[in-house]
């Protein structure tokens, strides 16, 4: 395992950046930002037009969630010398689409901050790794495949809206998930572009490359926010974006503590939550893309590569109308159809989960069921009522098993 600081040698810092860039780590940042833009931006979209959210207020979003990843990003990774790829929780943000219209964006900000807050406490505590131990992983995967099942299922009822469009771009997932699984999602972006353009199905966007400005939205609390949408959060963003994003990194030789990392991103998400901006967290899929040895061959110097990928997100976050009107001109199906198939690998990852433990198989999956319903209940969402009901499953169902370990003496 290499160091939390690498190797700093006598040299100051800049000194050290000037000697260790290069070109592959500085194209592996840009490629991650890329391919995060090109596919769970998409559900930020989707979410948006659930909610009936203006394009200004969508554009403070973006500026959020790419300001607060650009400044953890290049913290993180300047102050440890490790690629810490960061991004915003994309299962978070599919929470809202089960959540609006019922829940109000103040109430989304109220929800965001008090999930910074505990996660920040986490992160103060040490006791990441403990919880994460305490949380059954199928329950928690059950409620991760849940969340992001329905924007696979409205990817093909696009495919069935818009036949062409849908059928090329899945045709083309499944090439290009064979031959350049790297760049595979860009690339069907590309596809679903070029062959938008070429039927006349873009929309006039009206880009226009001017600095954003957020909205600032004043945060209000209700127990309902609390428990549909910030502790779901709290849990989807340690069990889907934390763990698996320091098992990339810890996979990848980089001894680094979750501690400092759970610290700066909690502090980056209370920075931008009044802007609208979900939770900061370490990347668990574009971190591959800066972590091996296409970014660098030298391990100690691809810590550049999470520079480059948060000088990347402050650009894109700057100008994030932009990014908006870019995609306003793209049809809904387009959206929805990226979206899915960008998720594919989550949600198969998170199903594959709910069935790999045979002793919490069944409770699992019910918590999968319950999620997928969209089932709300109280002013409480589809995920708070999946994990409160897999759990009692799986006490239930686990109980007369613990029973028997304990009288059989193999507990």
């Amino acid at each position: 395992m290499r160091s939390e600081q690498g190797k700093t040698g006598g040299d100051g810092p800049l000194a050290h950046l000037r000697r260790d860039w290069s070109l592959s780590a500085v194209s592996a940042g840009f490629l991650a930002v890329l391919v995060s833009y090109s596919g769970p931006l998409a559900i930020f979209f989707h979410a948006a037009e659930v909610g009936h959210v203006g394009r200004d207020m969508v554009s403070s979003w973006v500026w959020a969630i790419s300001i607060g990843a650009a400044l953890s990003g290049i913290v993180l990774s300047w102050s440890t010398r490790v690629p810490v790829i960061t991004a915003w929780s994309a299962p978070g943000t599919a929470l809202l689409v089960t959540l609006f219209p019922a829940i109000s964006m103040p109430q989304v900000v109220g929800a965001y901050i008090t999930a910074a807050l505990i996660i920040f406490l986490i992160g103060c505590s040490g006791y990441f790794d403990r919880i994460m131990q305490r949380i059954p992983r199928g329950i928690a995967a059950g409620m991760m495949a849940g969340i992001l099942f329905q924007f696979g299922v409205q990817a093909f009822r696009s495919v069935a809206a818009a036949p062409l469009l849908g059928v090329s771009m899945v045709l083309a997932y499944l090439l290009f998930r064979r031959l350049l699984p790297r760049y595979c999602i860009v690339l069907v972006l590309l596809v679903g572009v070029l062959l938008s353009l070429a039927t006349g199905q873009l929309h006039d966007g009206g880009a226009s490359f001017s600095l954003t400005r957020p909205l600032f939205i004043a945060p209000q609390w209700s127990i309902a926010a609390t428990l549909s949408l910030a502790i779901p959060l709290v849990i989807v963003s340690l069990t889907g974006q934390f763990l698996p994003g320091m098992a990339i990194l810890r996979g990848a030789g980089y001894a680094i503590a979750a501690r400092p990392i759970l610290l700066v991103t909690s502090v980056a998400s209370l920075l931008v939550a009044c802007f609208g901006g979900v939770t900061i967290v370490v990347a668990a899929i574009t971190a591959a893309l800066c972590t091996g040895q296409d970014a660098h061959e030298d391990p100690d110097k691809r810590y550049v590569a999470g520079i480059a990928n948060g000088v990347f997100y402050l650009l894109g976050g700057l100008f994030s109308g932009a990014i908006v009107l870019l995609f306003a001109a793209l049809s809904k199906a387009l959206v929805a159809i990226l979206a899915g198939v960008a998720l594919i690998g989550a949600i198969t990852a998170n199903l594959l989960a709910v069935l790999q433990d045979e002793e919490q198989r069944e409770a699992s999956m019910i918590t999968f069921l319950a999620t997928a319903s969209g089932m709300s209940y109280a002013g409480l969402g589809a995920a708070f009522w999946g994990v409160l009901i897999g759990s009692i499953a799986s006490y239930v169902l686990r109980k007369p098993k613990a029973r028997a370990r304990v009288k059989t003496g193999t507990a």
